[in-house]
């Protein structure tokens, strides 16, 4: 699991208590990744990002509410642009909401490289 982008120490404590296995940078074959998000243009990062996830993995994407520059469908329609679905949106915190992307099914690679 990694948390890019995400400046909440309390969240990062509360991930530490669930598992060791938190970094604070990228890396490969990740089951999961928390991404915050503060500006539209950020999102291309999604097409990268999605290499590094499982192909079972999910990526949450956090981005602050209330915000006109920044809403879920532009999160949602950039997703589908790199080849992710969301499956579930959240209120993060008092201030953030995050929606959860992941490969879809179909194109989803089982273990050994068959589809």
């Amino acid at each position: 699991m990694a948390v890019l982008g995400i400046d909440d120490p309390s969240f990062h404590d509360q991930l530490g208590e669930r598992t060791k296995d938190v970094s604070l940078r990228r890396r490969s074959r990740l089951d999961m990744l928390f991404l915050g998000i503060q500006d539209r243009g950020k999102l291309k990062r999604l097409h990268t990002d999605r290499a590094f996830i499982d192909s079972g993995g999910a990526i949450w994407v956090v981005w602050p509410k209330g915000q006109r520059e920044l809403m879920e469908n532009d999160v949602r329609d950039e997703a589908l642009d790199a080849g992710l679905v969301d499956v579930k949106v959240v209120s993060f915190s008092g201030t953030h909401s995050a929606l959860k992307l992941v490969i879809p099914l179909a194109n989803r690679v089982a273990p050994g490289g068959r589809r």
